[in-house]
């Protein structure tokens, strides 16, 4: 109850920030002239909003879309704000795992540095499908994709915190209903890839959600054995209204979210958590930790604190987005357990 007291009237936490705070208010103190960022997802929404606050502050943005006219659209409106602002749009479709090595060819061609990588974009998918991989399209989009892309452009992220000595941040978006899931991760997975029969949008997505957070935990605990100056983090942006409901538009959504209207965030209220995770000087070294309104939290569930799970996901995830044809996604074969000890 007390909990829920502070969610509403914005109580500011430990950081001195809290479920009111806007993504403007977080980085108010940041320079971020020598950052180029990488966001996925900016063409709406918390994305957006992210992209625009941190060129506000300087920073090079990289955006990666599947629409491109939606990515220059973006652009457009964040030039007309900060017109100085260095822009690149990209295609990048995360549903496809040749499209992600794609872009990351491509980017790799501009010989840019990379200090920070946003893992936002997010897709709840109502109708059942199927990527070109041959994974369920929620599961794709949200976290196989955003898996390889950051596997890809992790060496580039560690020499670029090499060769500045700017510390690099990975931050990946969430969901508090990560929590929702139960069950063998694995298994649900093989079999909604597999069996429509066995979907449940919802649950689908609180797998994607919840695997976010494990990726978070199994590569937190990579790099500090790397010794790499980079840091990942997972965040919960809170309840907001964005183009992830638009599916569902209509009379039904309209009465759920008047009535959970307290709990709701604007988008700068709900971008802010990604912000500050992204940005903010007091989390220098801080890694492997979930953040809610601003604040580290310990929310997730039993299963997202599980250091087995995040080690049973990586290594069937390594499996996933494998270029080795003897290497089959297979969740009843205990061979898909075997953790891999490369990264990069």
């Amino acid at each position: 109850m007390l909990e829920t007291v502070k969610y509403l009237i914005g109580s500011a936490g430990p950081s001195g920030f809290g479920s009111k705070s806007t993504a403007e208010q977080v980085t108010a103190a940041c320079d971020l002239r020598s950052i180029t960022a990488i966001i996925t997802g900016a063409t709406s929404g918390i994305g957006a909003e992210t992209a625009r606050v941190l060129a506000k502050h300087g920073a090079r943005l990289v955006l990666p879309a599947r629409s491109l006219k939606a990515a220059e659209d973006t652009k457009a409106r964040i030039l007309s704000e900060c017109p100085d602002s260095e822009i690149i749009v990209m295609a990048l479709d995360l549903s496809s795992l040749n499209s992600v090595r794609n872009f990351v060819a491509k980017f790799e061609s501009l010989n840019l540095p990379l200090n920070l990588l946003i893992n936002n974009a997010g897709k709840f998918a109502h109708e059942h499908a199927i990527s070109e991989d041959g994974i369920e399209m929620t599961f794709a989009t949200n976290y196989l994709g955003h898996f390889l892309l950051t596997k890809l452009l992790l060496k580039k992220m560690i020499e670029t915190a090499k060769e500045s000595g700017i510390q690099g941040r990975i931050v990946n978006v969430s969901s508090s209903i990560h929590g929702w899931f139960s069950g063998d991760i694995i298994w649900y997975l093989g079999e909604i890839s597999r069996n429509k029969c066995h979907y449940d949008a919802t649950r689908a997505y609180s797998l994607s959600k919840l695997a976010n957070v494990l990726h978070t935990k199994e590569l937190a605990q990579r790099l500090k054995q790397m010794e790499a100056n980079v840091t990942i983090n997972c965040v919960h942006p809170g309840i907001v209204r964005t183009r992830l409901t638009r599916e569902r538009e209509g009379l039904l959504t309209d009465m759920v979210f008047l009535m959970a209207s307290k709990l709701l965030k604007t988008i700068p209220q709900a971008a802010a958590t990604t912000c500050y995770v992204a940005t903010h000087p007091r989390l220098l070294n801080v890694s492997g930790k979930y953040f809610a309104d601003c604040n580290e939290a310990s929310s997730t569930s039993k299963l997202g604190s599980s250091s087995t799970e995040a080690a049973r996901l990586w290594s069937a995830s390594e499996i996933m987005v494998s270029r080795d044809p003897k290497a089959v996604f297979d969740p009843l074969s205990a061979t898909d357990y075997v953790v891999h000890k490369e990264y990069i």
